[in-house]
């Protein structure tokens, strides 16, 4: 009886580790059927096309014309004709000094003038009696050549009081202060009944809006390759295009032409000064700014092109991904150049055809992970809908 019951126990024991056993085998299983799907990725084929390299540099905006207002006569200012921070025409008055000094000295003036004029018309007529007098005898010589020097010193009276009358009337229109451009004017830096004097004191300050002076400096290695390009007749040697972006702008909204090249470079710095001259008709500038500059800095070249947030950096290595076969993310190193109408230039290490990774490489942790692409136009927005499923390479 015992040994039935043996036997019975220890089938039971034997099947229970079979279930045990069965048990194990298949939860190890388990994570190879749950293992996660390829990651979705956006691919976009490499664009190859004609383009111009455009380098960048910071600069600042500047006033073609800028004038410290100042009164060319002294005085008290007895009137403020203009609204601080307007923009004023050539001539446009500003201040009006006192001119009631200047009135009396411009009468006063008026009047010398006319007893001038009225000494030298009598010192002509003795001057004539004396010429019929010499020749009868009636009166000496003597006589005769002290009326001819009056006539000649009445004379230059006439002109000398002429002269003290024009001065007179400079002055008195020197008290209407006008502005010498036209721009936008500052705030009034002396107020009603301030003593001004004349050439010193500073009223206030135009500049000039349109067009404006963007001011940047390009390195010594880029000047020497502009040149370089000049020689061999790549590029212009003056008059050059430039794209111009303020602080707030995305990319390089406005153009203009580089007027001026200093003709040394700064040895403490490696740069030389350039200026580019921009349109301002909406009145975008204003001067002191910052801006952003490119400057054309190569010769049409055909480049490879990728979206820029393709592009990995392995300490000093910059790398892309790029759909190999069978769906799978393959590693290319590259050398880059600059950006072209939002595209980053790519000097080598990519191929004609090749499918860039753009939007999910942060899912891909080693090369030659699997993926599950969706083509993209290359430089498309996060987001975009795919044109079309991405076929792999074989």
């Amino acid at each position: 009886m015992r040994t039935r019951v043996s036997s019975s126990l220890m089938s039971l024991l034997a099947v229970g580790l079979l279930a045990a056993l069965a048990g194990c085998n298949k939860n190890a299983a388990a994570p190879h059927a749950g293992m996660p799907p390829p990651p979705d990725v956006s691919v976009a084929a490499v664009v190859s096309k004609p383009v111009r390299q455009w380098d960048a540099f910071t600069g600042r905006v500047a006033a073609t014309d800028s004038v410290d207002v100042r009164a060319r006569v002294s005085g008290y200012i007895q009137r403020i004709a203009f609204k601080e921070g307007d923009e004023v025409k050539q001539g446009d008055l500003l201040f009006v000094v006192d001119q009631r000094p200047y009135k009396a000295a411009l009468d006063n003036s008026a009047a010398q003038l006319d007893r001038a004029r009225a000494s030298a018309k009598l010192a002509q007529a003795q001057d004539q009696r004396a010429q019929s007098l010499i020749k009868t005898g009636a009166i000496s010589r003597d006589d005769y050549d002290t009326r001819a020097a009056t006539l000649g010193q009445a004379d230059a009276e006439v002109r000398a009081a002429e002269a003290a009358l024009a001065t007179a009337k400079l002055n008195l229109e020197y008290t209407e202060v006008r502005s010498p451009i036209a721009g936008r004017v500052g705030r009034a830096l002396l107020t009603l009944g301030n003593l001004i004097q004349a050439d010193q004191s500073v009223l206030t300050s135009v500049v000039s809006q349109d067009p404006v002076y963007v001011y940047f400096q390009p390195d010594e290695q880029a000047f020497l390759r502009y040149s370089e390009l000049a020689r061999k007749g790549a590029r212009a040697s003056s008059d050059n295009p430039v794209r111009v972006g303020l602080a707030s702008d995305t990319g390089f909204p406005y153009s203009g032409t580089v007027n001026f090249v200093n003709n040394q470079v700064d040895a403490a710095t490696g740069t030389i000064n350039a200026r580019a001259v921009v349109p301002n008709p909406d009145r975008v500038f204003t001067p002191g700014l910052y801006a952003r500059v490119q400057l054309e800095g190569s010769a049409e070249f055909t480049a490879m092109l990728v979206d820029d947030k393709a592009v990995l950096t392995d300490q000093d290595r910059k790398y892309v991904y790029v759909l190999g076969p069978e769906n799978k993310a393959m590693r290319k190193d590259v050398a880059l150049g600059g950006m072209v109408d939002g595209l980053r230039v790519v000097q080598s290490g990519l191929e004609a055809g090749d499918k860039v990774i753009v939007s999910g490489v942060q899912k891909i942790f080693f090369p030659g992970a699997p993926v599950k692409p969706a083509e993209v136009p290359m430089g498309a927005a996060p987001g975009a809908a795919p044109a079309a499923p991405a076929v792999a390479a074989k």
